[in-house]
């Protein structure tokens, strides 16, 4: 994984985090299945903002929230998997098994 960071100049402001760029591009089946399930899941949110508008029951509004929650808990196992199946694979292969212990810290945060 390459990394790449981002310095500011101005006083007062910190430096961001080091940002990290897939080696290998991801596919464009794979880009389109991703952005499809990210503009679903914000058409779902858009859609809880109006049941809030609405004055909707609190009932109708929760099923929304879990089915927008399970959405990005899927959304979040697609990009790992895709993690371990390249970018881990391939820092591996390089001999980095520095690796595996991020990538375990990765899935204990997607519980």
């Amino acid at each position: 994984m390459e990394k790449q960071e981002k310095k500011t100049n101005a006083p007062g402001q910190q430096r961001e985090c080091p940002c990290h760029h897939k080696a290998t591009p991801r596919s464009g089946r794979e880009l389109t299945l991703l952005q499809n399930r990210i503009k679903r899941m914000v058409g779902q949110l858009g859609g809880i903002s109006k049941m809030l508008d609405d004055n909707r029951y609190c009932g109708d509004i929760l099923m929304q929230v879990a089915a927008v929650e399970s959405a990005l808990q899927s959304f979040g196992y697609l990009v790992l998997q895709s993690h371990l199946e390249t970018c881990v694979v391939e820092e591996v292969q390089k001999g980095n098994t520095q690796v595996i212990e991020e990538a375990v810290e990765l899935i204990k945060r997607l519980k």
